[in-house]
């Protein structure tokens, strides 16, 4: 193996195909994307070159910064439903009766495409028929809110099933992360009188620091350019109240065929990710990490 592995013609003939289709899917189209946003292009017809012009415009454009006030509003929510997952993932792993059973309860919005889950919480949502204004009306509550029609209230409104759709990918996380805490750790700890809370605050979440980190990254990142079920539920209204940047996008390129001004947010939305990425890392570096054998 050592003598396979110190040839340099056997290493380029692993990893050049996988580094030409890396550079094939991911690197060229983000290149290709930064420079169709320097064009005026339909996407059918020939393009011109406008220079800079998409994206001046773009840092002047009311209703992009609007649509991205939304999506970091929605990224802090996502970031704040994290503690709720946490704390879920804490519970389940505490050894409870029933704890795979709600583990796979969890998981199962995960396994229903966008569509299907935004077809349900229409249902949901119905100001006449809908599940939720029914229970409203049980309690007493006569005017019940028209929930996707109010533009006062549908972006909060659509976050529900958004956070509900990705609550058992990061309660798996967290759970498998503090499955692997040893539990020699924790067995000194309720030795020495630790209470569960006192436990689960010292010793695992800390321990977990890491997968924390990643947690947040990814629900930021994904929260700035999530699209599918906002734009099955609302399509971006009504009057732009639920429009976020990826749906934006997604309008200028198919209903109003301006691929050029599309794919100068589809570019700033990437430079956003990957300083929001940079920024959350940045911000959670620390010099000693806990680690435990």
């Amino acid at each position: 193996m050592d003598k396979v592995m110190s040839n340099k013609s056997i290493i380029a003939l692993y990893v050049i195909p996988s580094l030409l289709l890396i550079i094939a899917l991911i690197y060229m189209p983000i290149v290709l994307t930064g420079y169709y946003g320097l064009m005026k292009w339909n996407g059918v017809g020939k393009m011109s070159f406008i220079g800079l012009q998409n994206y001046t415009e773009l840092l002047h454009d009311e209703m992009f910064w609007n649509s991205a006030k939304h999506s970091f509003l929605l990224a802090v929510f996502s970031t704040l439903s994290l503690i709720v997952y946490l704390l879920v993932a804490l519970v389940l792993s505490a050894q409870i009766r029933g704890a795979n059973t709600f583990r796979k309860v969890y998981l199962i919005p995960m396994l229903l495409s966008s569509v299907a889950i935004a077809q349900l919480w229409l249902k949901i949502f119905h100001p006449t028929n809908g599940i939720l204004n029914h229970m409203l009306m049980s309690l007493g509550i006569e005017n019940t809110p028209e929930w996707l029609s109010n533009p006062s209230i549908v972006l909060y409104a659509i976050f529900i099933p958004i956070l509900w759709q990705y609550a058992g990918f990061y309660i798996l996380i967290y759970y498998a992360a503090l499955k692997n805490v040893p539990s020699s750790l924790l067995e000194a700890a309720r030795i020495d009188g630790a209470s569960p809370w006192r436990i689960a605050i010292s010793i695992r979440v800390p321990l977990i620091a890491e997968v924390m980190k990643v947690t947040v990254v990814l629900a930021v990142v994904g929260s700035l350019k999530y699209f599918d079920l906002i734009y099955v539920m609302t399509g971006g209204g009504p009057n732009g109240s639920s429009e976020v940047m990826a749906s934006y996008m997604y309008i200028k390129a198919f209903k109003e065929y301006d691929f050029g001004y599309a794919s100068a947010i589809g570019f700033f939305l990437l430079v956003i990710c990957l300083f929001m990425t940079w920024l959350i890392r940045k911000a959670t570096t620390t010099k000693d990490n806990i680690q435990y054998s």
